[in-house]
């Protein structure tokens, strides 16, 4: 027995020949007969079907106007949601007070209201806090009655357009509904592996028609948790509660991107975010340490936790993502050095069950996105 929450098609994962484990308080596929490493390079070369029904789906849905919904929900964030034309997502970061990250989410303006993902970790808490910061202007609503899949990969625009026509004419980070025979489906052309695709939310009752229709398409592959990981890794994406929380900085994350002009120090809108006085002081002044990308030497991975000294012997740091990048062939990871040590090409160490081996800083990504823009 276990207590974990099963999702919406664990018998049809488990048809499949998944091998369940606990995650984020759900029954999860960590990989099918196929193999992490298949899975990887199958998602790379042709479509990867990812069942991510644990994620938080949440509709913000304004009780006055939109405008006053965007004000409050751009409020909680260093990001600009006014700017958000309907239509479009967006990547965003809530913030504490002390500038560190209490989840990273995507948000969509769909024209009449708002719709947010949020980390399963986190979405118990991140829909109190919607709620405590927004239930004057919206109605907050945890959608609990749909399911949630990635398909991903070079192949995925022709595979779902099959089923959704209408896909292929979106670009990156666009989002739409479209009515199927497998009830409306809200989608955006965005994911978490660095290739082109899709996430589509779906009503549970055709949710595994969908996904039998999808699996059923040339190319189509189910892939889990093991390759979902590894495939973000080698995109150089974050993964909260690791490479980002409560204690990280956007600006120690290396995630400036996400902090439009607008929001920064002489925007139209500077500032009034949780943690902006460190936030905008970081982004002025350069934070004391950065996330980078690191490439060990040899074929052994250095895994989280690993300690990262300057070969003199002065601790820098440490890994918060490593193992082995299938698309790269090589050991590869992510962590936090000192923003002295930050320059890709600097040469460090990483501790190792007791041993000083040597690993490189190098640029994120490790292998290249392939977004539709």
């Amino acid at each position: 027995m276990t207590d974990h929450k099963r999702l919406a098609l664990h018998d049809l994962h488990l048809s499949l020949g998944g091998k369940m484990v606990p995650f984020a308080g759900y029954d999860m596929p960590v990989q099918y007969p196929a193999g992490v490493m298949a899975e990887h390079l199958h998602t790379r070369a042709a479509a990867g079907l990812f069942d991510v029904s644990h994620m938080g789906q949440v509709i913000l849905r304004p009780k006055a106007g939109m405008a006053d919904l965007c004000h409050a929900f751009e409020a909680m964030m260093p990001v600009d949601v006014l700017g958000l034309a309907p239509g479009c997502q967006r990547y965003g970061l809530f913030t504490n007070e002390q500038g560190g990250i209490l989840d990273d989410l995507m948000f969509a303006n769909r024209g009449d209201h708002l719709s947010v993902v949020v980390n399963a970790a986190c979405k118990t808490a991140d829909v109190a806090h919607m709620q405590a910061h927004l239930g004057a202007v919206a109605e907050v609503q945890h959608i609990t009655d749909r399911a949630l899949f990635a398909l991903q990969g070079p192949m995925a625009e022709a595979a779902l357009a099959a089923l959704v026509p209408g896909v292929a004419a979106m670009r990156f980070m666009d989002v739409g509904t479209f009515d199927t025979v497998f009830g409306p489906v809200w989608v955006s052309r965005s994911g978490y592996t660095g290739e082109d695709g899709f996430e589509i939310s779906v009503p549970q009752a055709g949710a595994e028609g969908l996904a039998r229709a999808l699996l059923a398409t040339p190319g189509v592959m189910p892939i889990g948790l093991g390759a979902r990981d590894s495939l973000r890794l080698e995109a150089g994406l974050c993964l909260y509660g690791h490479d980002i929380d409560t204690g990280t900085t956007p600006v120690e994350a290396g995630l400036t991107w996400a902090i439009q002009k607008t929001r920064r120090a002489g925007g139209a809108r500077a500032g009034g975010f949780p943690g902006a006085d460190r936030i905008l002081r970081e982004l002025a002044e350069g934070p004391e340490r950065l996330r980078v990308g690191l490439r060990p030497e040899g074929r052994a991975p250095m895994r989280e936790g690993t300690a990262l000294f300057d070969p003199d012997g002065t601790p820098l740091g440490e890994v918060t993502s490593g193992g082995f990048g299938p698309s790269v062939g090589a050991p590869i990871a992510m962590g936090y050095v000192a923003a002295s040590h930050a320059t890709p090409g600097t040469a460090l160490e990483g501790e190792v069950r007791g041993k000083r081996l040597p690993v490189t800083v190098v640029p994120l990504p490790f292998h290249p996105t392939t977004y539709k823009r």
